[in-house]
């Protein structure tokens, strides 16, 4: 189903504003595996917040802003769910702290896992930028979310 689509479904079953408007629609990780386990997470609700790197947003791109609606895509770019932006903040990447990583809901959700693997993942997001990353200082946004839709009695088991 088309994101869009899906919601203005969300928007009807909700009840949501007229004029409430979906910002992006967008999936977690890069390879397909990684994009349906994140997925996942989400619909779940373990996964309730996610980190990027403010300053390889490209001039046109806004930073996500509390309130906003989007749609999380799985891989084969399929509507998973609806979420709504609770807040984003920007911290330095080595200020990031263990409340955050464990509502990113990954791996073991400790600090320190979190640190290596978005370590990894942002030097190869600023390798292709032709940037070096700074692991002190590099500016990272903190956004946390809640899935509005679908509603928890129409999410389906992931365990089968």
């Amino acid at each position: 189903m088309n994101p869009a689509v899906y919601f203005e479904q969300a928007k009807q079953v909700l009840n949501l504003p007229a004029d409430a408007k979906l910002t992006s629609a967008y999936k977690f990780g890069d390879q397909a595996e990684q994009t349906n386990q994140l997925g996942a997470l989400v619909v779940a609700g373990t996964k309730t917040a996610t980190a990027s790197a403010a300053d390889l947003y490209e001039a046109d791109e806004p930073l996500p802003q509390v309130g906003e609606y989007d749609v999380v895509l799985d891989a084969n770019d399929e509507p998973l769910c609806v979420t709504k932006t609770d807040s984003v903040t920007i911290k330095p990447f080595s200020e990031v702290d263990a409340t955050h990583a464990y509502r990113e809901g990954e791996g073991d959700r400790s600090l320190a896992y979190w640190r290596q693997v978005h370590q990894d993942f942002f030097e190869a997001e600023y390798q292709e930028m032709g940037r070096k990353f700074d692991l002190e200082q590099a500016p990272i946004v903190l956004e946390q979310f809640h899935v509005i839709y679908p509603v928890k009695s129409e999410v389906s088991d992931f365990s089968d």
